[in-house]
C-alpha cells in the first residue's frame, strides 16, 4: 500500500504526516480532533507547555473514543445464534438459486 505525506497544523505548529492512500480524509479529521482538544486546552490558560498539552488531548481524545467503542463494537454472537444464521443463509441460497432472481 502506498503513502502520501500532507502537511498539517496542528495548535500553530506545521507537522508533514505520512498518509496511507485512501485515508486522507480519516487523518485530517483526525487532525481536527486533536487540533481543537489542544486549542481548548492552551486556550484554557492553565497549561503552557505545548509537550503537557498533548498528553491531555490525547487523554481526552482517546478517553471520547472508548466512550464510544462499545457502542460501536458488536456482541459476540452465541454458537447456537450463529448456526442458526448460518442454516437461514443456506435455506436463502437455496431458494434464490432455484428461482434464479434475486429480488
Amino acid at each position: 500500500m502506498s503513502t502520501q505525506q500532507i502537511d498539517v497544523q496542528i495548535m500553530g505548529q506545521s507537522y508533514v504526516l505520512g498518509c496511507p492512500e485512501g485515508g486522507q480524509e480519516r487523518l485530517l479529521s483526525a487532525v481536527r480532533k486533536v487540533d481543537e482538544a489542544m486549542c481548548k486546552i492552551r486556550d484554557a490558560g492553565k497549561i503552557k507547555a505545548r509537550d503537557r498539552i498533548a498528553v491531555l488531548a490525547a487523554l481526552n481524545v482517546a478517553f471520547e473514543q472508548s466512550d464510544l467503542a462499545p457502542a460501536v463494537l458488536p456482541e459476540p454472537v452465541p454458537a447456537d445464534t450463529e448456526q442458526r444464521l448460518r442454516q437461514l443463509l443456506e435455506r436463502l441460497d437455496s431458494s434464490l438459486a432455484q428461482d434464479g432472481q434475486l429480488i
